[in-house]
């Protein structure tokens, strides 16, 4: 018989309206990294949203040339471990090793690269970081063999709806690969991706636009009884 663990909680008053990640996710079996075991990831860049969300990382990854400006801004505000994306599309090159660099020297977790990144590239990066090298994977036809052999750590599965299917070949052909992948919207879909053989969940958080059209609908309200 499983005894369920009774867990005490302090939420305090004015964060007790904190964005709480999915309660589904715990179910999957994280991965360590130095010490911490890290099952949830919340995709977003936006400070506000980074102070008031329970997740164990954040993977700040975004559609522009990555800065160490906006790395630095990101940690600053984080009291979490951060997982710094440093391009691997439009960003190539040396330009990557360079900004990966820059992370780790201001203290990220990981780095994560874009799925065209090449393996030379995957390959230059292990040579010069002592942190993990992230690989994003949005393809059942990658070549995952060549990422390990080039010095991935870990794989970043972002297919969509096929993120499930992916995931489940990949642990298929690398029983023991480390394996984060993208939860989608609902507890459903989270719960088939962590089944499928995903070690965490990446979790995208509603955006400061929609959390405030909560709160001035709820104001109205209160300003209307008044």
């Amino acid at each position: 018989m499983i005894v369920k663990k009774n867990v005490p909680e302090y939420e305090g008053t004015l964060r007790s309206h904190m964005i709480k990640i999915p309660a589904c996710i715990s179910e999957c079996s994280g991965i360590r990294i130095f010490g911490r075991r890290i099952k949830s990831l919340a995709f977003t860049t936006d400070a506000a949203i980074i102070r008031n969300i329970n997740a164990d990382a954040i993977i700040a990854v975004y559609p522009f040339t990555p800065q160490p400006a906006i790395t630095r801004a990101i940690m600053d505000v984080a009291d979490m471990p951060v997982f710094a994306g440093v391009g691997g599309g439009v960003t190539r090159g040396s330009r990557v090793i360079n900004i990966a660099n820059d992370a780790e020297q201001q203290g990220a977790f990981g780095v994560v690269v874009n799925a065209p990144t090449e393996n030379e590239v995957v390959s230059r990066l292990k040579q010069v970081l002592d942190i993990p090298v992230v690989v994003t994977v949005v393809s059942e036809h990658t070549d995952i063999a060549a990422r390990f052999a080039a010095g991935a750590d870990i794989l970043n599965v972002s297919g969509a709806a096929r993120t499930p299917e992916i995931v489940r070949r990949i642990r298929r052909d690398f029983p023991d690969a480390p394996i984060i992948a993208t939860g989608g919207p609902t507890e459903e879909s989270i719960l088939a991706t962590i089944r499928a053989g995903a070690n965490a969940i990446t979790y995208t958080p509603p955006s400061n636009g929609e959390l405030f059209a909560v709160s001035m609908e709820k104001y109205r309200r209160m300003c209307g009884e008044g």
